[in-house]
């Protein structure tokens, strides 16, 4: 039924289906017939008038365009700064504090892809070969992301629970980030994305 100025009108609609089957050379359709179906509808005929430049029914027409989400196109790690930023083209869009490789050990320098991003990650201590389970307080915290293969091993931004590191030279060549950070950092990335890392 459909209320309009005080009487209600019924709207009824008949619903076929056509079928083709072709069992052979020779096709047959088939129709259907489904019972009527009844629609209640409420009509509104009034509307609220809106002035003139102030806004919509819904709200101001900019409450309804899509704001622009920044979109990473590589990252550049400064290692005479402990820092990693984020950048959209010529903007850094975020950036966070890092643990660099020791003197012995150092992160390598010059630019790289990312090729490996694992959610919760497992170590194996490259000393004893021992496993550890994933987790915020293991060595690779929540999050790795490998930019490159050397000698010692992989090398990467993972997190860390020894965030007394986070601004020192003190890995084992690895770039280490506060688990916060580094998931931060991995909502970020992506396969295949630039790694620039600077002296």
């Amino acid at each position: 039924m459909i209320k309009r100025q005080n009487r209600w009108y019924w709207a009824t609609a008949m619903l076929c289906a056509t079928v083709v089957i072709a069992p052979s050379a020779q096709a047959e359709v088939l129709t259907a017939s489904l019972d009527p179906v009844q629609l209640e509808l409420d009509y509104t005929s009034d509307r609220t008038p809106i002035a003139a430049g102030v806004g919509y029914a819904l709200g101001r027409r900019d409450d309804h365009l899509p704001t622009y989400i920044p979109r990473a196109d590589r990252i550049i790690l400064k290692l005479g700064e402990r820092r990693v930023y984020v950048y959209d083209g010529d903007r850094a869009i975020d950036s966070y504090p890092v643990a660099i490789g020791a003197p012995g050990t150092p992160t390598p320098t010059g630019q790289f892809e990312i090729f490996q991003m694992i959610e919760n990650p497992s170590w194996q201590s490259p000393w004893t070969g021992e496993v550890f389970a994933p987790g915020a307080n293991s060595a690779l915290g929540l999050r790795w992301i490998g930019f490159t293969e050397m000698s010692n091993g992989i090398i990467g931004f993972h997190g860390t629970p020894t965030v007394s590191s986070i601004g020192r030279a003190a890995s084992n060549g690895c770039v280490r980030l506060r688990n916060e950070d580094v998931l931060a950092l991995y909502s970020h990335v992506r396969m295949g994305m630039m790694v620039v890392v600077e002296p």
